[in-house]
C-alpha cells in the first residue's frame, strides 16, 4: 500500500501535464463580439512583444501568428533551471469572417492584449435588384 501522504501534492498533476500538454491554441485565449456593427476580437498574448505578433487577412480569414525563440545569450550557459514552465514557439489562431475587408481592420496591443476591430462588410453594396419581365 502506497502512503499518500509521503507524495508530493503537487506530483500527480505534473504527472498529467507531461502526459496531456495544452496545445497551442490554448495560449492564445480570447473573446469575439458584435458592437457597432462590427466584429470584435479581444487575445490574450501574454509575454510577446508587438513585433513578434502578424496578423495577416486573405480572402474570408484573419489568422494571427506569434512567434518567440528560445531566449539564449551567453548568461544562459550559467544557468541550471529547477523548473521551467515559460515554453517558446509559434502560436497561431484563425477566424472565419466571411467577406472580410481586409483595408478596414484595425489593431491594436497593449498590456499583453491585443484588440483588433473588423468592420462588417456592408451588405447593402452587393444588392442587385433583378428586373422581372
Amino acid at each position: 500500500m502506497i502512503n499518500m501522504s509521503l507524495i508530493p501534492r503537487n506530483y500527480l498533476g505534473d504527472i498529467f501535464e507531461d502526459f496531456m500538454p495544452s496545445t497551442r491554441e490554448d495560449n492564445m485565449k480570447c473573446d469575439i463580439y458584435e458592437k457597432d456593427g462590427d466584429y470584435h476580437i479581444e487575445m490574450d498574448v501574454p509575454g510577446f512583444d508587438k513585433n513578434e505578433i502578424k496578423i495577416e487577412a486573405k480572402k474570408d480569414y484573419l489568422t494571427i501568428t506569434a512567434e518567440k525563440s528560445s531566449e539564449t545569450n551567453n548568461e544562459d550557459e550559467s544557468k541550471k533551471y529547477i523548473h521551467r514552465e515559460r515554453t517558446y514557439g509559434k502560436y497561431q489562431r484563425s477566424f472565419y469572417l466571411h467577406d472580410l475587408d481586409s483595408d478596414k481592420v484595425n489593431a491594436e496591443f497593449n498590456n499583453g492584449v491585443l484588440k483588433i476591430v473588423v468592420p462588417k462588410k456592408d451588405e447593402t453594396e452587393d444588392k442587385k435588384y433583378i428586373e422581372i419581365k
